[in-house]
């Protein structure tokens, strides 16, 4: 059960109509762990730039930090997950540029880890509205997982024009050989996870690379991981290429993430 609060105050019934009714605004989700929090400052320019983009008005940071602490406080546990979305009541689909004030709607539930056998991934042409903004418009991701396992497999991975490899339903994708990790590039959501593992690895000077990957190069690797914020998850299969057992990039992708600090909220 996760704990509500919109702008400060436990959420009553008439509160949720607005994001249940207009699919319309932005969030981001986290975890905090004895109040701290890695990439916090990912996670607030993501709501900034999310709330400029769709409500053409600033959001302060001071404002979601509060609603964090406030969340997290009442969650009472030292581990949570912690997600604050953005919407505004006011807001009118006829008249999307009239200027409207942002709610802060902020959940927390006790956090669980990303566990489970290596992902077995179909890959599927699709590419999301808006990619760079993690909106509301979840209904193409999860009904193309469900499709995915209803075919028997655990998850679907986005392909885009040329045949390259975009990202996953909620992760993105990362892929390990001799030549260390390499992030497919193309219009996907660039995750918090994603970017703290690429600042980790630079501080370690580890090697990676951004670049285009088409599925006819997944013979050159020699792994495959998903990353969001719960953490790693191993991929063993991409279509009908399969991954050899082991995970030779979990220590150093470990390693990487440990080098990145928690910030307080």
């Amino acid at each position: 059960m996760s704990l509500l609060f919109c702008n400060g105050e436990p959420v009553a019934g008439s509160v949720l109509a607005a994001p249940a009714l207009v699919n319309y605004g932005h969030f981001t989700s986290l975890r905090c762990v004895e109040g701290g929090v890695r990439g916090l400052d990912l996670h607030l320019a993501r709501l900034e730039a999310g709330t400029r983009a769709l409500f053409g008005t600033g959001l302060d940071p001071a404002r979601v930090r509060d609603g964090l602490r406030q969340a997290y406080a009442a969650a009472g546990h030292g581990d949570a997950w912690l997600r604050v979305s953005v919407f505004a009541r006011d807001f009118d689909f006829s008249a999307p540029l009239r200027p409207v004030a942002p709610d802060l709607l902020v959940s927390a539930a006790r956090a669980t880890d990303w566990a489970g056998a290596p992902l077995r991934l179909q890959p599927v042409r699709y590419l999301r509205h808006r990619p760079e903004l993690k909106h509301a418009g979840t209904f193409a991701l999860f009904d193309l997982r469900r499709q995915a396992m209803a075919a028997g497999w655990d998850d679907a991975l986005f392909i885009g024009e040329a045949d390259q490899l975009v990202e996953g339903t909620t992760w993105n994708l990362g892929l390990w050989n001799d030549e260390g990790v390499t992030w497919p590039a193309g219009p996907a959501l660039r995750g918090t996870q994603e970017r703290l593992l690429q600042q980790g690895l630079a501080k370690l000077g580890a090697r990676q690379q951004v670049r285009p990957v088409g599925q006819a190069e997944l013979a050159g690797f020699t792994g495959a991981f998903a990353c969001n914020a719960r953490g790693i998850r191993a991929v063993g299969a991409i279509g009908g290429h399969g991954f050899a057992a082991g995970e030779p990039w979990r220590a150093v992708l470990t390693q990487a993430l440990e080098s990145q600090s928690w910030q307080p909220l």
